[in-house]
């Protein structure tokens, strides 16, 4: 998502009435932004998953009630070096066999994964435990973050993963669709391949349709909606924000939400519509329909303006 609200950020800056007005991004994990969220320290939190169950008791404890704003999808991409002339695809079965708790300091050699691919080191790459993107590829290939190993390099930094695959041809990294397409000439994604499925590629167009399984996922913004409504400033640009989604999304290079859909965004978030759609839940694998269906429930479905 930060990605996106830099952009946000710099066209509202540029606007005669975010002229002058001071923003500052923060660039945490998910997990770290929401509880700093939580604890009402923030008015806005950015995130690659939806907020937790023990995320939304902590809210609820500190009397912080919220706005929950899809603004994205994401597809997240696991990444090798264009040098890595092996790794053509890389399966569901093979990711779990590379990253789960049980391969930790056991699976150190490329031919552990595969016994097609050379007999080469392994070097491993990943996002920060308080990080959206952790959860979201540990939940979808692992079962869970507590099944995740350690014995990797991690950065909550994206951009310090894409050069971890960009400088050795050994590597292996996951992150999100926009340091990939930003990176697109330095790094190779691997097409994934769900159980049953061919390998499909990370794409726009792969996620729109319903087709990157297991790992696309929705981004979210969550406003303070107290602080929202008692700030002039954080009202006016969140809705300048979810009012120019789709071009900050495109200029982000990550996945847009339908066109009219920006439209039903705007419409919950000037009817004040509190709370999460998602229970808690990580909905891991939801096509991009599912997802929106979720995330505007059929009982409080907003209305256009």
């Amino acid at each position: 998502m930060s990605p996106i609200l830099e952009r946000a950020i710099a066209g509202y800056g540029s606007t005669a009435r975010g002229r002058g007005v001071k923003l500052e991004l923060s660039v945490v994990g998910t997990s770290a932004g929401l509880r700093a969220f939580c604890s009402g320290e923030v008015p806005i939190a950015n995130a690659s998953r939806p907020i937790s169950s023990e995320e939304l008791q902590v809210c609820a404890d500190a009397g912080i009630t919220f706005i929950e704003l899809p603004l994205a999808f994401d597809a997240l991409t696991v990444a090798v070096n264009p040098g890595n002339s092996w790794a053509t695809a890389i399966s569901t079965e093979e990711l779990q066999r590379t990253w789960s708790r049980s391969a930790q300091g056991r699976v150190k050699r490329w031919n552990q994964i595969n016994g097609a691919w050379p007999d080469n080191p392994l070097r491993l790459c990943a996002p920060g435990a308080d990080s959206g993107t952790f959860d979201y590829f540990n939940e979808a290939i692992n079962g869970g973050k507590a099944n995740a190993r350690t014995d990797v390099e991690s950065s909550e930094d994206d951009t310090v993963l894409v050069a971890c695959v960009a400088s050795d041809p050994n590597a292996m990294a996951y992150f999100g669709f926009a340091y990939y397409t930003a990176n697109a000439e330095r790094i190779r994604a691997l097409p994934i391949a769900a159980p049953g499925a061919e390998p499909v590629p990370p794409s726009v167009s792969a996620v729109q349709k319903g087709l990157y399984k297991p790992l696309a996922r929705p981004l979210f913004i969550y406003v303070n909606d107290r602080q929202m409504l008692a700030d002039d400033e954080i009202r006016s640009f969140v809705g300048y924000t979810v009012g120019n989604g789709l071009r900050f999304v495109e200029q982000a290079g990550s996945i847009p939400l339908p066109a009219d859909t920006y439209r039903l965004v705007e419409s919950k978030l000037y009817r004040h519509i509190l709370g999460t759609s998602f229970g808690g839940d990580l909905p891991v694998g939801l096509g991009i329909e599912a997802a929106l269906r979720r995330s505007f429930d059929d009982t409080r479905k907003p209305e256009f303006r």
